[in-house]
């Protein structure tokens, strides 16, 4: 009998993660912008470094999550239940979102960050379950990509899709179709539970192991403490927050100062596990330690890359095709007219100088002003829609990458884990290099540039995103210890948030930076250094990895 090559699950949970990611990437992809956006048009007119900061202190604690999650499912729940109630959780939460009042903003963002916490790293520990079989454990890195496809075909429909009802209904539409989107990736789901059983399956304690509840409590007791400390604690003075310790913003203290208990708790984990385990426990957290970076540049594309789509890239749509309806559709109108808001420097605006007074006008015309009259209004593509070049870029080159590998492995001469991630880590560093020179091109915003450099950016970006990414989801799964699988796939997700985190601190850092190409160079040293960090340990990880592997045979 003939064997298939992937399980009958892989279509279900591929269409499931596809439309929670519909809905997820929907949402991140307008995050900034309704938070930058003026109150009349249902924003909440924050600056920049504000609006960077909340971005990331959402995302991070949107990747912190999992860990408990992972967590329960592993010990507890079992992983169909708690992605059923996520899916919900984060639903609801994308409908509150679009409320405009603090209040719902804040309770949304609560229950996506819970949410999310049930479903991500249990639909992907599910997936991994399902290829733990000898019929299907050789094309479990190919699943994965296969998956992971799905998750960008979601988020590349999505922004096109919420720039239609943005401009049509405006952002609380927009949030309500992110909310759809996540009810049907859950539709979906149920309609394929029956082939979910045999992955279905909880771990089975072992002789001597703490209670779940035992380690759930070691990790997030102390980290809330630390995080109240942190946002507490008084530091030097500051001009924008006086009461900050480390940086200057008291919610990063907080998430700093939650990370110390956490990374005590996977030393403990570490250190506590049976000879045998601790090699490569240790290999899986220091891949884990290296990619940090790799996120913290790469999830700046819903800040710094939003920023640079909004106000540097030549969004007009040609006058010959404004006639045409379904362009018309994507197009955001923008006039030229003084604005109302506070007088501050910010990237939403520009000066100036009207007789004796400095007029601010929005930044998007700041190099065409001079032939701009008062009313004028311009048909711009929406800035969401540039979110969805990487998605595409995703679609197109994963067959391709997928392929290459398939075709290496069958002579023999995949690369392995870790140079696969040293790979990414490099490639992901000369997707800042392409930025510099885009950089350049725009003279600090004296010129609008093409998008083709953003096509071009995130090309480069995305060949290192998929020798990373996927592959990491992959890797826990394959090399991790059985009864450890959840608990590191959960420090997997803990890097991710930390990065998140990161990229948040670094997008701040935008407006303080007049030359902007020595802001992408920044991000190609951090990048360097990661990739040489892990270099320097590829001998090491490649024996762990190898040796382990040839265990699990």
């Amino acid at each position: 009998m003939k064997q298939r090559k992937h399980p009958k699950a892989l279509p279900f949970l591929f269409l499931s993660e596809m439309w929670e990611r519909f809905g997820y990437y929907l949402m991140i992809g307008i995050f900034t912008l309704y938070l930058e956006d003026l109150k009349r048009k249902g924003g909440f007119e924050m600056t920049t470094a504000e609006s960077a900061g909340l971005y990331g202190t959402f995302i991070a604690l949107v990747f912190f999550t999992p860990f408990i999650g992972g967590l329960l499912a592993d010990r507890v729940l079992g992983y169909r239940f708690p992605i059923v109630l996520g899916g919900i959780l984060m639903g609801v939460g994308y409908c509150l979102m679009g409320i405009h009042s603090y209040a719902m903003l804040y309770t949304g963002m609560v229950l996506v960050i819970c949410g999310n916490g049930l479903f991500k790293p249990n639909i992907s520990t599910l997936l991994g379950n399902l290829y733990n079989t000898p019929e299907y454990k050789n094309q479990k890195d190919e699943g994965y990509n296969i998956f992971y496809m799905g998750i960008n075909i979601g988020a590349f429909i999505c922004n096109i899709v919420s720039a239609m009802l943005i401009n049509k209904y405006g952002y609380s539409v927009a949030f309500v179709g992110a909310g759809i989107g996540m009810f049907v990736g859950i539709v979906v789901f149920l309609l394929g539970s029956k082939h979910y059983e045999g992955g279905d399956v909880k771990k089975e304690p072992i002789p001597g192991e703490k209670p779940w509840w035992i380690d759930l409590a070691i990790v997030v007791v102390p980290a809330v403490i630390f995080a109240v400390v942190g946002y507490f604690i008084n530091g030097v003075p500051s001009e924008t927050n006086e009461h900050s310790f480390l940086v200057k913003d008291d919610v990063t203290d907080a998430f700093l100062f939650a990370c110390v208990p956490v990374i005590f708790f996977f030393g403990y984990v570490l250190f506590s596990s049976p000879k045998s385990e601790r090699r490569v426990v240790s290999a899986i957290l220091v891949v884990c330690l290296a990619v940090m970076p790799f996120w913290a540049i790469f999830k700046q594309n819903g800040t710094v890359l939003n920023t640079w789509a909004k106000n540097y890239t030549n969004r007009e749509i040609p006058a010959s095709v404004q006639g045409n309806l379904s362009a018309m559709y994507l197009a955001d109108t923008m006039r030229y007219e003084k604005s109302s808001e506070p007088e501050q420097v910010t990237d939403k605006h520009f000066r100036k100088i009207e007789g004796e007074k400095a007029i601010q006008y929005p930044a998007y015309f700041k190099n065409d002003n001079e032939k701009r009259k008062e009313g004028d209004q311009l048909y711009l593509f929406n800035t969401n829609i540039f979110q969805s070049v990487n998605p595409f870029w995703v679609i197109i080159l994963t067959p391709l990458i997928v392929g290459i590998f398939r075709f290496l492995r069958l002579r023999k001469m995949e690369p392995s884990i870790p140079v696969k991630f040293v790979i990414g880590l490099f490639i992901t560093g000369l997707s800042c290099l392409v930025m510099v020179q885009a950089a350049n091109s725009s003279m600090d915003g004296a010129v609008k540039t093409s998008y083709w450099w953003f096509f071009a950016a995130y090309g480069v970006i995305t060949v290192g995103e998929l020798c990373l990414s996927p592959i990491g989801l992959s890797m826990v799964s394959k090399l991790a210890p059985a009864r450890l699988t959840a608990l590191l796939m959960g420090a997997w997700f803990i890097s991710t948030s930390i990065g998140n985190k990161l990229s948040g601190v670094i997008a701040s850092l935008w407006d303080q930076y007049d030359n902007k190409a020595s802001f992408f160079m920044l991000n190609f040293y951090l990048m360097m250094g990661a990739t040489l960090l892990l270099v320097a340990l590829l001998p090491w990880l490649i024996k762990i990895f190898r040796e382990q592997k040839n265990l699990q045979q």
